[in-house]
C-alpha cells in the first residue's frame, strides 16, 4: 500500500489474515448487507492509497497510516465529487479499520487517535427515496396472484415490507420461529443486532398464511428461493434463507409485471414512517418500530411539516399578466 504524498518510502510488506485489521474489522460487523458496504469502502480507500494498484483492502497495511495519510484520504474523496454522507461512511470505515489495528498491537494509542481523528463533512440531505402510493402496493399484489408458489411467497413478502418498514436485509434474516400468529407480529433483528417487535396488519396476515401454507411449517427462513419444480430450496433440513439483494430484486420484478415506476424496499420503509405520522402515531414510536436509533432520524421522515409548507405557499397568487 503506497500511501498518497509520501512518494519515497519503502514498499510496504504484506499483514498476515490472522492479524489483517481489514478482516477482523469486517468480521465484527453481525449483517452481511454491513459486511458488503464496509468491505467496499475499504476496497475503495485500498484504491486511493495506492494509486488504484490495490482491488483489495486485505491484506494492506492500514497500521502504517497517519494523520498525513488519512487527512490527504479526506481529501481525495472530497476532489473526487463524491457526497458528504459518501465520504463520511468512509470516513467510518477508516476510523474503524484503524481501530482495530490499535487492537491488535499494530498501532500506538497516540498514532490512532491521531489518524482518526478526522471531521465528517457537515450537510443536511432530505431522506432518500419516495413516496409508494397503495394502488401501486395493491398492483404490484395483483402481479403475485397467479396461483404460483413463487407468487404467494412475492405477495407475502411485499405485505411484510408495507405494513412493518422493515429493512431488506431484517425481512430475508427472518425465521419461521419470529412470526406470531397469535400477537400477529415478528421479532426483528435489526443493524447491530439490535431485536424489536413489529406487527401486521391483518391483510398482511392473510398473505404471510397463505405463503406458509405452501411453505410448511419446518424451521428455518421465513422466506426463502424456489426451486424449479415449485418447491422451497432447503438447507440443513430447513427452508434456506434470502439474501436482502433477492428481496430487492422480487420488488423490482413485481413492479415491473404491474407496469409500475421502480422502488425499493427503503422506498417502502419511508412510506411505513411516513403513514404512522400522518396517522398521529408519536415520534417515539414510530421510531421504536422502525428500528432508529435517533427520534431525529425518524423526523427527517414526518412529511406534515412538508405539507404545511405547501399549503402555506398555496395561500400566495400570482398576479395575472397585465401591462403597465
Amino acid at each position: 500500500m503506497s500511501v498518497p504524498a509520501v512518494p519515497d518510502e519503502a514498499p510496504r510488506p504484506s499483514v498476515e489474515p490472522a492479524c489483517d485489521p481489514y478482516r477482523v474489522y469486517l468480521d465484527s460487523l453481525t449483517g452481511p448487507e454491513s459486511r458488503r458496504a464496509m468491505r467496499g469502502c475499504l476496497d475503495r480507500l485500498a484504491a486511493l492509497v495506492s494509486g488504484g494498484e490495490a482491488r483489495s483492502g486485505a491484506g494492506q497495511p492500514w497500521h502504517l497510516l497517519r494523520y498525513e495519510h488519512t487527512v490527504r484520504l479526506r481529501t481525495l474523496m472530497i476532489e473526487r465529487g463524491w457526497s458528504p454522507a459518501y465520504v463520511n461512511k468512509h470516513l467510518v470505515a477508516l476510523r474503524r479499520v484503524l481501530r482495530e489495528a490499535w487492537r491488535l498491537g499494530q498501532m500506538t494509542a497516540e498514532d490512532y487517535q491521531r489518524a482518526a481523528d478526522l471531521p465528517t463533512l457537515e450537510h443536511t440531505r432530505l431522506p432518500a427515496g419516495q413516496h409508494v402510493p397503495a394502488e401501486v402496493v395493491g398492483a404490484a399484489l395483483a402481479a403475485c396472484d397467479d396461483d404460483s408458489p413463487a407468487g404467494s411467497r412475492d405477495a407475502a413478502l411485499l405485505a411484510v415490507l408495507y405494513s412493518t418498514g422493515c429493512r431488506r436485509a431484517e425481512v430475508a434474516g427472518l425465521a419461521l420461529a419470529d412470526y406470531d400468529p397469535g400477537s400477529r407480529s415478528l421479532r426483528v433483528r435489526g443493524k447491530r443486532d439490535k431485536e424489536r417487535m413489529v406487527y401486521l396488519t391483518p391483510q398482511a396476515v392473510g398473505r404471510l398464511e397463505r405463503w406458509l401454507a405452501v411453505r410448511g411449517r419446518r424451521a428455518g427462513a421465513l422466506f426463502c428461493p424456489i426451486g424449479r419444480h415449485g418447491s422451497p430450496r432447503l438447507r440443513d433440513g430447513g427452508p434456506a434463507a434470502m439474501t436482502g439483494q433477492a428481496v430487492a430484486d422480487i420488488l423490482t420484478r413485481r413492479l415491473t409485471q404491474a407496469g409500475a415506476m421502480p422502488r425499493t424496499p427503503h422506498d417502502f420503509r419511508r412510506t411505513f414512517i411516513g403513514e404512522l405520522l400522518d396517522a398521529g402515531v408519536d415520534l417515539a414510536t414510530a421510531q421504536a418500530l422502525v428500528g432508529h436509533s435517533s427520534p431525529a432520524t425518524t423526523a427527517r421522515y414526518d412529511r406534515r411539516p412538508e405539507r404545511r409548507r405547501r399549503e402555506a405557499v398555496d395561500r400566495i397568487t400570482l398576479p395575472p399578466p397585465r401591462p403597465l
